[in-house]
């Protein structure tokens, strides 16, 4: 008869906050982050962490306009005859590799 237990998934580890960050800060500066802190409910140390993988997030994402979409769009459409240096390569590669 089959168990009736199932295995549980594995949870992440727990990563423990053991680094520290000091900051030199303007009042003005100081001032928005404490009343975003009362906003959201964080610490100061996940806020910054929370803005720097927005950031990073932004950074490695590429967007682009209408235009500039349409650009990019029809010059992977286009089927470009291959060059006969490429022509040559492959049919090195085919003749040493098969």
């Amino acid at each position: 008869m089959p168990s009736a237990h199932k295995k549980k998934p594995a949870s992440p580890k727990r990563e423990y906050k053991t680094q520290r960050l000091e900051l030199r800060l303007a009042p003005s500066a100081k001032k928005v982050i404490q009343q975003a802190m009362s906003v959201t409910g964080l610490a100061a140390g996940d806020l910054a962490y929370e803005g720097a993988r927005r950031i990073l997030d932004e950074h490695q994402r590429m967007v682009l306009s209408g235009a500039d979409r349409d650009a990019f769009l029809a010059a992977i459409g286009r089927s470009a005859d291959p060059s006969p240096r490429l022509v040559e390569a492959l049919k090195r590669h085919r003749h040493l590799f098969g």
